[in-house]
C-alpha cells in the first residue's frame, strides 16, 4: 500500500501538538490504516518523562465501542491495534471523531483525546440495481422529455463521494443532473430525439457514476430502454418533491402523507397507481407503505431518531394505458427526537476502600455520562445521593470525579451506598442512575476507654493469692488489631504503699491484671493492718500503628476482718487511787495484776484500770470487758467498756484480805476473740492503800513490783500524794460536770434543730460512712471513720478512734485506746456529741 498520505500525517500531528496547547489532545489517522501505525505520541503529548507511560499505567478506558487503537506500553504511543474503517465507525458523518478517554495512575488523572479518522477513497459508488428498465412511447414522447433515475450511492465522504455521471454514446438520450433544494440531487435521462419502435425497440445504454477520489472509482447500471407505442401522456405529481417533519414516537398507522397525480389522458389510461420504488436507506424499506389508490402514505414500523435521521422515499405514479406511462416524485422524511433514551452512568475507575483518614478531596471514582438524545434531550446534569460525605466534579463534557467532600469516621460509618443520579433537560426529563459501594478501611484513631474513670474494688483481708478481685474492661471501637486491648498494671502511675519496714512497695506486687481479659487478681493475701487503701493505674493499649492508650485508676479498699484477738497492756495506775501493776507486759492472756484498796473505800471507788488493744478496726476493735470471776455478788465490778474496777458496795472485813478477779476482754467481731487478765486485790488500810498507789506508780516505769514500807517519811510521802491527788479531784469534778452540762445543752439542741446535711427526710435507716479515703472502712492508723445513719429518726453518729499500742516508758499513758463514744439512747448507736464528756472522764 502507498505511503502518500504519510505527509498529511504529520500536518495533522503538528495541529494535534497545536490542539493540546488549547487544552485538548487531537490526532487525525486515515482510514484502513495498517496495525501498528503510530498515530501520535501520546505520552510525550501528555507531558509524561520517557519511561512514565508504562510506570504510571497510561492506558485507553473503552466506553463500550471498540477503538481499534491501543496504547503503546513501552512507548506510550498511541498505535492502530486492528482495522479503522471510517464508513463503519460513523457512516455518512463528517468529520468522524472518536472521542477517547486516557487514564494515567499515581495519582489518577484523566485526559480527553479526539481521533479523527480520515476518508480515503476505498468505496466505489454502488447503483441501487445493475440494470433499470424502462418504458417510453414512441412519438407521443417529445424530446426533452425526461425520465428519473435513481442515482448511486457512495458510502465515502467530502470529494470522494462526490458523483459525476455520464451516459454511453446515444443519439436518442443523455444524461442531466438537477440541484434542488432537497438534501440530494435529482438525475434524469433526457430524450434528446423521438425513438422509432420499429427502427430499434429496445435501447441497451450503459450509466456510468464516478467519485472525486484520486484515484477515481466508478460503478455502472444498465439501462434497457423499451420503445412503447400508444399512450402518450404520463401522470405528473403536483410536486416534485414533499418534505414531511414526523416524530420519533409516531404511532403504527399514523398517516405521513397523501401524494396526488394526474394523467391528462382518459379511461384506462388516465388511471393511475401509486407505489414505492425505493427507500433509503434500503433498511427503512418495510417502514413506510403507500396505498395504491389514494396515495396515502402510512408508517407501519418504528422510527428512531437515534437510529436513522432522514428518508428518501422515491415514488411512482402509474397508469393503466396500454403502455403504461409514470410519473415521479420524492418524499423527504425527517424525524424529529423526542426524549426517549434516558442518560447512561458508567464507572471508568473505581478506588475502594477508602481509608477514614483520607483527605477532602481524594478523587474516589471517575464517572462517564451521556444521553443518545439531542439538543436539550441530551443535555445532562448530574448528582450524587446522599449528599454527603461525597460530591461531584465536572472534569470536562460527560465526565465527573466522585470525591470526598467531608472527612470520614469508620466508627460511625463503615460502609456507604452511593448513587449518582442523571437527570436529561427533556421534558417530561428522563433519568439514570448508578450504584456505587463505597467501604471505609480502619485506622488507629480511637484509644482505648474505661467504661469508669475510677473503679471501687472491696477486698477482704486475708483472701487467698491468685483470687480474682474485679474485671476492667475498656471499648475501643476500632477494628482488627486497632481494636485489639491489652491491660497491664502502669508502673508509671502513682501507686503503692509505704511497707512495714519504711520502705516503698510498688502496686504490682500486690496485684495483677490479666493482659487478654482484664481480670484483677490479688498476687498475695491483703492485710488490713499492713494496707487499708490501694490506689494505682490500669493501662490499657491497643496494637494499633501507632498504639494508643487509655488509662483508669483503680482504688483497692481492704475490708477488715476480725484476725486479732485483744491483746493487754502493761500499765501503771495512770491516776490517784489505787493502781494494778502488770508482771505480764502484754497478750491474750496476762499474768497475775496486782491492786489495793482500802477496806472503807465507798462503792463506786476505782480500784484499777484494765487496758487492752486490738489490732483490727471498727467493731472488730470495739472491746468490752466481763467480770468472769467471781460470778455472782462480789464485792467488786467491771466498767462494761472503761476496763475500769471499781467497788460494788462498800467493803467489809468479812469479804477477806485478799480478792481474785478474772476478767474477759472480748471485742464485737464476728465472732468474737477475747483476753483473760487475771486481777489480785489485796485490802489494806486507807494510808496503806495510798502509800502502795504511789509507790507501785512510781515503780511501774522501772518494771518492778510494789514495795510496802512503814516509817515517818513513807507516812508523809504518802499524805503529800493523798492531798494533791483530792485536789484534782476536785478540778476533775468541777470539769466534768461543766462539760455535762453544755453536752446535754448541745444535745438538745441538735435533737430539736434541722437536720441539715445529715437527714434528708423519712426513710429506711442506712448507715452511710465517710472517710479520708472516700469509702466504708476502718483504719486504726491513718483515719477516723465518722458513720451517719441516713434517714434515722435521729443523729446517730459512732465514732471508732485508733487504737494504738503504747510505746515504752512514762508516755505509754498518753496513747491508752479511748474508749467507745456514749450510745445514743434511740439509734444504739455511738453519740457523737458525747465525746467531750468521754474526753473529761478519760483525759488519758
Amino acid at each position: 500500500m502507498c505511503v502518500w498520505w504519510w505527509p498529511v500525517v504529520r500536518v495533522l500531528v503538528v495541529q494535534a501538538a497545536w490542539a493540546l496547547v488549547g487544552g485538548q489532545v487531537r490526532y487525525s489517522v486515515p482510514e484502513e490504516a495498517k496495525a501498528g501505525t503510530v498515530v501520535g505520541r501520546l505520552a510525550q503529548d501528555l507531558g509524561l518523562e520517557a519511561g512514565e507511560a508504562e510506570a504510571r499505567r497510561l492506558r485507553l478506558v473503552s466506553q463500550g465501542r471498540r477503538a481499534s487503537v491501543e496504547v503503546s506500553g513501552a512507548s506510550g504511543a498511541l498505535v492502530v491495534s486492528s482495522r479503522l474503517d471510517r464508513e463503519e465507525l460513523c457512516g455518512k458523518s463528517a468529520p468522524c471523531a472518536l472521542r477517547l478517554e486516557v487514564l494515567v495512575e499515581r495519582p489518577l488523572r484523566v485526559f480527553h483525546v479526539e481521533l479523527e479518522v480520515t476518508d480515503i477513497n476505498d468505496n466505489a459508488p454502488l447503483f441501487p440495481a445493475a440494470q433499470k428498465n424502462l418504458s417510453i412511447a414512441e412519438f407521443t414522447t417529445l424530446p426533452g422529455s425526461r425520465f428519473p433515475l435513481e442515482g448511486a450511492s457512495d458510502a465515502d465522504v467530502g470529494a470522494n463521494a462526490q458523483l459525476f455521471y455520464t451516459l454511453s454514446p446515444s443519439e436518442h438520450f443523455k444524461v442531466e443532473e438537477e440541484n434542488t433544494n432537497s438534501r440530494s440531487k435529482s438525475l434524469f435521462l433526457v430524450l434528446t430525439k423521438a425513438l422509432d419502435r420499429e427502427m430499434l425497440p429496445v435501447h441497451r445504454l450503459v450509466l456510468t457514476a464516478s467519485d472525486g477520489g484520486r484515484p477515481s472509482l466508478t460503478g455502472t447500471m444498465e439501462l434497457v430502454i423499451s420503445v412503447l407505442d400508444a399512450n402518450d401522456n404520463a401522470p405528473q405529481f403536483n410536486q416534485t418533491v414533499y418534505n414531511v417533519l414526523l416524530p420519533e414516537d409516531a404511532l403504527k398507522g399514523k398517516l405521513v402523507i397523501q401524494v396526488n397525480a394526474t394523467d391528462l389522458d382518459e379511461g384506462a389510461n388516465g388511471e393511475i397507481t401509486y407505489e414505492i420504488v425505493t427507500v433509503v436507506p434500503s433498511s427503512a424499506s418495510d417502514i413506510f407503505s403507500i396505498d395504491p389508490k389514494s396515495g396515502e402514505i402510512r408508517l407501519t414500523g418504528a422510527l428512531d431518531f437515534e437510529t436513522v435521521a432522514f428518508y428518501d422515499l422515491q415514488l411512482k405514479a402509474t397508469d393503466k394505458g396500454t403502455l403504461p406511462l409514470s410519473g415521479h416524485c420524492k418524499v423527504l422524511v425527517e424525524v424529529l427526537d423526542v426524549n426517549d433514551n434516558a442518560p447512561e452512568v458508567w464507572v471508568t475507575s473505581l478506588s475502594v476502600p477508602v481509608p477514614e483518614d483520607a483527605s477532602v478531596g481524594t478523587v474516589v471514582a471517575l464517572l462517564s455520562v451521556s444521553d443518545r438524545d439531542s439538543g436539550p434531550n441530551g443535555r445532562v446534569r448530574c448528582a450524587v445521593w446522599p449528599a454527603a460525605p461525597f460530591g461531584l466534579e465536572s472534569t470536562f463534557a460527560g465526565s465527573y470525579s466522585l470525591v470526598l467532600r467531608e472527612a470520614l469516621d469508620r466508627e460511625r460509618v463503615s460502609e456507604y451506598e452511593v448513587e449518582v443520579r442523571a437527570e436529561d433537560g427533556g421534558s417530561p426529563s428522563l433519568r439514570g442512575r448508578r450504584g456505587l459501594r463505597v467501604p471505609v478501611s480502619d485506622v488507629n484513631d480511637n484509644a482505648p476507654a474505661f467504661a469508669q474513670a475510677v473503679y471501687t474494688v472491696l477486698a477482704r483481708e486475708n483472701n487467698a493469692a491468685g483470687a480474682e478481685l474485679a474485671r476492667l474492661w475498656a471499648r475501643d471501637p476500632d477494628e482488627a488489631a486497632n481494636g485489639r486491648v491489652r491491660y497491664s498494671v502502669w508502673e508509671g502511675g502513682v501507686g503503692g504503699v509505704a511497707s512495714a519496714g519504711g520502705g516503698w512497695r510498688p502496686a504490682s506486687s500486690y496485684v495483677s491484671v490479666d493482659a487478654e481479659s482484664g481480670r484483677l487478681w490479688a498476687l498475695q493475701p491483703l492485710d488490713y493492718e499492713e494496707v487499708q487503701v490501694l490506689q494505682f493505674e490500669v493501662r490499657a493499649v491497643d496494637a494499633g500503628e501507632p498504639p494508643l492508650c487509655g488509662n483508669a485508676t483503680v482504688q483497692l479498699f481492704v475490708v477488715d476482718e476480725n484476725d486479732n484477738a485483744p491483746a493487754l497492756l502493761a500499765s501503771g495506775s495512770g491516776g490517784p487511787g489505787p493502781g494494778v501493776v502488770s508482771e505480764a507486759a502484754s497478750g491474750p492472756d496476762s499474768g497475775p495484776l496486782w491492786a489495793w484498796a482500802a477496806w472503807a473505800a465507798p462503792a463506786g471507788q476505782v480500784v484499777a484500770k484494765i487496758r487492752a488493744v486490738d489490732a483490727d478496726s471498727g467493731y472488730n476493735a470495739w472491746l468490752r470487758y466481763e467480770l468472769w470471776e467471781p460470778r455472782g455478788k462480789g464485792p467488786f465490778r467491771v466498767g462494761l467498756y472503761s476496763g475500769e474496777v471499781s467497788t460494788a458496795r462498800a467493803l467489809e472485813e468479812a469479804d477477806g484480805p485478799r480478792h481474785r478477779l478474772v476478767i474477759v476482754v472480748r471485742d464485737h467481731g464476728e465472732p468474737a476473740r477475747s483476753a483473760t487478765a487475771t486481777l489480785s486485790v489485796s485490802l489494806v488500810e486507807s494510808a496503806e492503800a495510798a502509800l502502795a498507789a504511789a509507790g507501785s506508780s512510781s515503780s511501774s516505769g522501772a518494771g518492778a513490783g510494789l514495795r510496802a514500807g512503814a516509817g515517818a517519811e513513807g507516812g508523809a510521802a504518802a499524805t503529800g500524794a493523798a492531798a494533791t491527788t483530792n485536789v484534782w479531784l476536785v478540778v476533775a469534778i468541777c470539769a466534768v460536770s461543766s462539760l455535762f452540762l453544755l453536752a446535754v445543752v448541745l444535745y438538745g439542741a441538735s435533737r430539736w434543730a434541722p437536720r441539715a446535711g445529715v437527714l434528708s427526710g423519712p426513710g429506711p435507716a442506712t448507715l452511710v460512712c465517710a472517710s479520708e479515703v472516700g469509702s466504708w472502712s476502718y483504719s486504726q492508723r491513718q483515719s477516723r471513720s465518722l458513720c451517719v445513719a441516713d434517714g434515722a429518726g435521729k443523729s446517730d453518729l459512732m465514732v471508732f478512734s485508733p487504737n494504738f499500742p503504747p510505746p515504752p516508758g512514762p508516755a505509754a499513758k498518753e496513747t491508752q485506746p479511748e474508749p467507745p463514744a456514749l450510745l445514743d439512747t434511740v439509734s444504739g448507736l455511738p453519740c457523737l456529741a458525747c465525746r467531750p464528756f468521754l474526753d473529761s472522764l478519760f483525759p488519758f
